[in-house]
């Protein structure tokens, strides 16, 4: 198994890629899920703010729309860079399956400076927080993988079925490259990673029954590294509609939140007790 999402071309690296194996998600066969094409989208909107020579700017939003299933296919990637600034740049990017627009993404990317000196209200929640040593099994190499742990009215473990309850969920995750040979970077890693907000808000009793269609996420840092975890705060459902919001963490402490819209898929559910997934397909209840 080749653990990452896509191969760059030989003939055009920079914006064709061929899904591998791993990027098939869970709602069809042969259809890739929504941690795979943001992971895609995140990378070339990555490389576009590092072509333009702006290393001073982090990202500071981040929005995918998921309106086609992308299929594991050939895939081609654009980018516009919309706006530009002394502390701003704002890139949009799109991901395409012969000649069809199938995702796009919104990045908003600034430049850090320091706190003022007052204060403001937050949350005075408990905050979420990795779990313990033992139970984290890191990628080590690009050759290495986990399956990701989860928490929620059972304790933290990689067991699939145990999680399956209405409790409020919480996942730690260890990101997977994007790219074959290519080093997943923190950016990639949390925008990829965002897409398990539909997992943690999502996942209830009978499974995952929504699909979701977009990915809001907004950070004020960089992950220290290419693991974090994503926690449930909040969920509302109405009519067949759900809007999730999911806490982002690292072993640092919190620092950002993905909001995801999503539509009832009651009849493509994705059930993890009809046989728990493996390191080669541990995805998930997104596009």
């Amino acid at each position: 198994m080749q653990f990452a999402w896509f191969q760059r071309d030989t003939q055009d690296p920079r914006t064709t890629y061929h899904p591998l194996p791993l990027a098939q998600g869970r709602w069809k066969a042969d259809q890739m899920h929504g941690v795979a094409i943001s992971g895609l989208l995140a990378l070339a909107l990555e490389e576009a703010v590092a072509a333009a020579g702006r290393d001073d700017l982090v990202p500071a939003r981040y929005h995918v729309d998921l309106f086609r299933p992308a299929r594991m296919r050939e895939t081609t990637t654009s980018v516009t860079v919309v706006r530009e600034a002394s502390r701003l740049m704002l890139v949009d990017a799109t991901v395409s399956q012969d000649g069809e627009v199938v995702a796009r993404a919104s990045g908003t990317f600034l430049k850090p400076t320091a706190n003022p000196e007052g204060r403001a209200w937050t949350s005075p929640a408990e905050r979420p927080v990795p779990p313990p040593a033992e139970r984290i099994n890191p990628l080590g190499d690009l050759g290495g993988h986990h399956i990701p742990l989860f928490r929620s009215e059972a304790p933290w473990s990689d067991n699939f079925a145990e999680h399956q309850n209405p409790g409020r969920h919480q996942t730690w995750q260890t990101a997977i490259p994007v790219v074959l040979g290519e080093a997943c970077t923190p950016f990639q890693a949390v925008a990829s990673l965002a897409d398990s907000a539909s997992m943690v808000t999502n996942w209830g009793s009978h499974g995952v029954q929504f699909i979701n269609t977009d990915i809001d996420l907004t950070l004020t840092r960089l992950p220290d590294g290419v693991s974090l975890g994503l926690r449930a705060t909040d969920r509302f459902a109405d009519d067949g509609l759900a809007v999730g919001i999911a806490e982002v963490y690292d072993a640092q402490g919190s620092f950002g939140a993905v909001t995801i819209t999503s539509l009832a898929n009651a009849k493509r559910s994705v059930d993890f007790t009809d046989g728990a997934p493996t390191a080669e397909g541990v995805l998930e209840g997104s596009v």
